[in-house]
């Protein structure tokens, strides 16, 4: 078959790439070239055409160009030549018409994100629900990610992946309210895991943990929970949504286990390894620790304290440089197992504040704890003993107005100086 028969498809969304018939088309040059981000905007605007103003504004608005006009005829030519040595017929690609570049080829063009568009169309005209579904199907599965990824950077770029995956994410929550009435629960597991790859911070985890709790799958459910809530605290210092809490505390309560021996239970219940050095939790563990500590002492008044590592700029303000940062949690996380007990616990509480308990411990040796912590981060770089700032209360009196640690909503907040 001619290749003027074929078709040219394109595939923008989860990344660029065209298609000549069954024949993959290889891009010689980087794909972040002026003549490759001109190829993109035509193929997107190929409906209507865009004005030469808008065009130049996209291609050259954020640099300082002498004779814009002159170089968008430059890269015109280079996108032409691209083009042929791709391997598609030579042809001249661009029609121009009274300001208004529109993208003109010899083979019938297809991009992904139209015919997404258009299920869309398809799925709000469709009445019968059967059919209606079947198209939402199809629209999930065509969506294959962000929009041009590679050009995230440019602003409309930016719009039109904001605006697609919300018709994305709406259209996902329609097939899974249909599919959830049919009890369909392994296919929205299906659908949703696909959502949680393409954006894990939407919280799509949610809708997997219903379908596992109706599958009577507990376990897997608390897995699913409690591996979305170390993605968020690791990735974004915060705790998953109030919903996911409630979900996470009504399977724990309906989880079941077979009857096993002491000594079984007992298996379950230790550690994996023999880990030297303090005992790191998550923050809802560590929330449930200094409960119990909290309620134990009340009993024995064994003397408790609670530890505030933080991170700060060196003027004792909030580290923003978020490179840093990384680097010197990582650094400080490794400066606290190393320095502590295996009978002391610490979590993150937040991107640059980690909190320790300290059991069996006084005021003064706190100090020396501090010392040893501060000592071991700093062993490599001196100049870091000024970024690390601590503060220490009893654990008796952590609930006390005057401090400035204290509890609220299950979760542990830092009150600022007033």
């Amino acid at each position: 078959m001619e290749k003027e028969m074929l078709k040219l498809k394109v595939q923008m969304l989860g990344g660029f790439s065209m298609t000549l018939g069954d024949e993959p088309l290889s891009f010689s040059r980087n794909s972040t070239t002026k003549a490759m981000k001109l190829l993109q905007i035509l193929l997107y605007h190929s409906k209507q055409g865009i004005s030469r103003k808008t065009l130049i504004e996209y291609l050259y608005g954020r640099e300082d160009m002498a004779d814009a006009a002159n170089s968008l005829r430059v890269t015109v030519h280079r996108m032409k030549k691209m083009l042929t040595d791709m391997g598609l017929p030579k042809h001249n690609y661009v029609r121009i018409s009274k300001g208004v570049y529109q993208w003109d080829a010899p083979v019938e063009t297809v991009l992904d994100v139209f015919c997404f568009e258009n299920i869309l169309e398809g799925i709000m005209a469709e009445e019968k629900k059967s059919l209606k579904i079947n198209l939402l199907k199809e629209a999930c599965n065509m969506y294959a990610g962000e929009f041009l990824p590679s050009s995230s950077e440019d602003e409309w770029v930016v719009i039109q992946s904001v605006q697609l995956k919300k018709k994305y994410s709406s259209a996902l929550k329609e097939l899974c309210n249909y599919l959830w009435e049919e009890e369909a629960y392994e296919q929205i597991l299906d659908y949703c895991e696909t959502a949680c790859r393409l954006y894990p911070f939407d919280e799509w985890q949610s809708v997997k943990i219903d379908c596992y709790m109706a599958l009577n799958r507990y376990e897997e459910a608390i897995n699913e929970y409690e591996t979305t809530a170390k993605l968020f605290f690791e990735e974004l210092g915060v705790t998953p949504s109030e919903k996911m809490i409630q979900q996470f505390e009504y399977m724990s309560k309906h989880m079941s286990y077979k009857p096993e021996s002491l000594r079984e239970i007992k298996g379950r219940l230790m550690e994996d390894d023999d880990d030297s050095g303090a005992f790191y939790c998550t923050l809802p563990s560590f929330r449930d620790g200094y409960r119990l500590v909290r309620r134990i002492i009340e009993r024995n008044g064994q003397s408790v304290f609670m530890m505030l590592c933080s991170i700060v700029d060196g003027q004792g303000r909030p580290m923003k440089n978020e490179q840093k940062l990384n680097a010197m949690a990582e650094e400080l996380f490794d400066s606290i197992k190393h320095s502590l007990r295996r009978g002391d616990s610490f979590t993150r509480f937040s991107p640059s504040q980690f909190l320790i308990l300290l059991v069996g411990t006084n005021k003064e040796d706190c100090d020396i704890i501090f010392e040893r912590i501060e000592n071991y981060f700093s062993r490599e770089h001196k100049s870091w003993k000024k970024n690390l700032e601590f503060y220490i209360t009893s654990v008796a009196d952590v609930e006390n107005h005057n401090s400035r640690l204290f509890f609220k909503n299950n979760d542990i907040q830092w009150k600022e100086n007033e």
